[in-house]
């Protein structure tokens, strides 16, 4: 008896020890990304994009010698269960990072896991700032990299009056266009041209709000939408447009999260000439571009598939992340967070992007204009990058508030009006008079 006993733990022990060894042979790389639900329409792609560049790294010999290994979650548009299965990928999987979500309300649902956990989260989306932690490298853009710019571009270039904020109920609209209004506000716009409007995910019927952007739009001023729906309600939405006769030439719509993905399901012949703001079109012609769109094609076998600026952000994080790790000599959390600090890759439109000490990195900014083929051309462009803001100019609670995640300050929310660094208690604060 005792010697089965005995034998049974060493037996337990070897498996253990084999089951450790096996695991330090290969590299854990977490996918967080919604399959299913109404977020599936965007994120599906993205998954696919990391599996891509997992499999083009792995070609190339991987890194510090060994292979890495996918490890895909399905959070299901469910923002609680993108806290549970990060909690599973970091504690449970033991990946050495993760690749993932899309909306805000998810990216807070998980944040308080990563930094619990001291995980790596590379969020590869378009956000309303607000925010710098240890743990998260934002590369979509910040709101100075896309909304307030697409806003000067409205205003300066189209003559842009009247102002509909059109956007998904939850964080992102709803703290994008708090800035937005505040910045339009210090632009000489008054109240009574700015109309907001919410409507949940999935959204549907908008057959009512339509008639109501296009009353709006009918008082003698140039008037404009800034669009922060998110998902597969931008199908209905655009289609509604175009039973509407809404011509771009009237009311020009700007999109904040519509990208040659989420036009390849509709109908974009009524849609020419409406916009979109991001950092990456797939039409750019850009010799790495074009090698990025052929690799794309050839992995989805799919003659007719789209490349977008997300997917772009994953490309400029995965390769921003390997290289971190090649300089750190390993995938040890805290020695990749050091190292990743002015990490400097080429992004797709010809350029390079760099890894500030906030987290956020540096982006060109790009208008592009709906065509019937659904690309985008692009008709405006900053002349060189912009760095991504981690705290809006225009937000009282914020305006003060800088990050900087090198020695000494190794702070996400340092006052410079105080000199001190708020800690979470402060962000929370900040956070609360945002109304987050």
């Amino acid at each position: 008896m005792k010697k089965s006993l005995c034998y049974s733990a060493l037996l337990a022990a070897g498996l253990a020890s084999f089951s450790a060894s096996a695991q330090d042979e290969v590299i854990k790389v977490g996918i967080l990304h919604s399959l299913s639900g109404t977020m599936a329409i965007s994120e599906s792609t993205l998954k696919d994009t990391v599996l891509m560049l997992i499999e083009q790294q792995n070609a190339a010999g991987g890194l510090l010698g060994k292979q890495l290994e996918p490890v895909v979650v399905d959070p299901a548009s469910n923002w609680p269960l993108f806290a549970e299965r990060a909690r599973e990928l970091l504690a449970q999987e033991k990946v050495d990072v993760i690749f993932g979500n899309w909306t805000s309300v998810s990216r807070k649902a998980v944040l308080p896991v990563v930094e619990e956990l001291n995980g790596l989260l590379f969020y590869p989306v378009q956000y309303e700032g607000e925010e710098s932690s240890q743990n998260v490298f934002y590369t979509g853009a910040a709101p100075n990299q896309q909304a307030i710019p697409a806003v000067d571009y409205l205003m300066k270039e189209l003559g842009v009056e009247r102002w509909v904020l059109a956007g998904t109920d939850y964080v992102y609209p709803r703290t994008t266009n708090r800035i937005l209004e505040a910045y339009l506000k210090d632009s000489g716009v008054a109240e009574e041209d700015i109309m907001i409007n919410y409507t949940p995910f999935g959204h549907a019927d908008w057959q009512n709000i339509v008639a109501e952007i296009k009353r709006f739009g009918s008082a003698g001023k140039k008037t404009a939408v800034v669009s922060t729906i998110n998902g597969d309600a931008n199908v209905p939405f655009y289609r509604e447009l175009g039973n509407q006769g809404i011509d771009a030439a009237d009311i020009p719509v700007v999109a904040f999260s519509v990208g040659e993905q989420e036009l390849s399901g509709i109908d974009t012949a009524p849609l020419v000439g409406h916009l979109a703001a991001w950092n990456y079109f797939m039409s750019v012609d850009a010799d790495a571009n074009g090698d990025f769109i052929d690799a794309w094609l050839d992995f989805t076998d799919k003659d007719d598939a789209v490349t977008n600026d997300p997917m772009e952000a994953h490309y400029i994080g995965f390769n921003m992340w390997a290289e971190a790790v090649r300089k750190a000599g390993t995938t040890e959390v805290d020695a990749v967070k050091d190292a990743i600090i002015g990490v400097t890759v080429p992004n797709l439109t010809g350029g390079y992007a760099t890894m500030l000490p906030n987290h956020h990195i540096t982006k060109p900014v790009l208008i592009g204009e709906i065509q019937d083929d659904g690309q985008f051309e692009v008709v405006w462009q900053t002349t060189g990058t912009v760095m991504g803001d981690a705290w809006s100019d225009y937000l009282p609670g914020s305006k003060d508030l800088v990050a900087d995640w090198t020695a000494p300050m190794q702070c996400g929310n340092y006052n410079v009006t105080t000199g001190k660094c708020g800690g979470s208690q402060a962000k929370a604060e900040a956070q609360a008079a945002l109304g987050d």
